[in-house]
């Protein structure tokens, strides 16, 4: 699922109000940070984390896309050494997810 500039304004904006649950530490993205990040993910939809200083390896770059290829999510943004991805969740009712703006049909000329 790709995500229009406008879908990605209204996470971005949603995102500002949330902690960051996610450290990528010196250990890089392990079997155990993905699954901590796939649950956040199926929990709360969206979710923010950070590179911490002593990772060599990766970049805040880097880290989102890998994390969000190892779980299946979307990189909303990068901003310095935080990022944040979004997933939408399966096992929460419909009226409880994030509902994104949809993106209207583009007009014939």
């Amino acid at each position: 699922m790709d995500l229009t500039s406008k879908q990605r304004a209204q996470l971005r904006g949603l995102a500002n109000g949330i902690d960051t649950i996610i450290q990528v530490g010196k250990d890089g993205l392990g079997e155990n940070l993905i699954r901590q990040a796939d649950d956040a993910l199926e929990a709360r939809e969206l979710v923010k984390g950070r590179v911490l200083d002593n990772n060599l390896e990766y970049d805040a770059r880097t880290a989102a896309e890998a994390l969000a290829k190892a779980t299946r999510s979307e990189v909303v943004q990068v901003i310095g050494t935080k990022f944040v991805l979004y997933r939408e969740s399966h096992s929460k009712p419909r009226e409880k997810r994030i509902q994104l703006v949809k993106s209207k049909p583009k007009k014939q000329a």
